[in-house]
């Protein structure tokens, strides 16, 4: 994962944990409803932050397995 994406990724977790507690200090509900809509926000910011993880693993897992690929065609080379 270059700088940026991790940049990035973090950038959100922080945003989305704002988020929620600015939500939670403004919130005009009861304690239980704010503590419901807090639950359910942060499901779906873990469902969100799960997919973009396993996007990013699955591009490196790419990365990785390109990497591998010229490496064995290098040494093929170098063996011959």
């Amino acid at each position: 994962m270059d700088k940026s994406t991790g940049k990035a990724l973090v950038g959100f977790i922080v945003g989305a944990a704002v988020g929620v507690a600015a939500g939670v200090l403004f919130a005009p509900k009861k304690g239980t409803e704010t503590r419901k809509d807090l639950k359910k926000r942060a499901d779906e910011i873990s469902k969100e932050v799960t997919a973009k993880v396993g996007e990013k693993m699955d591009e490196m897992k790419g990365y990785v397995q390109e990497i591998a690929d010229e490496t064995k065609t290098k040494f093929k080379k170098v063996e011959n």
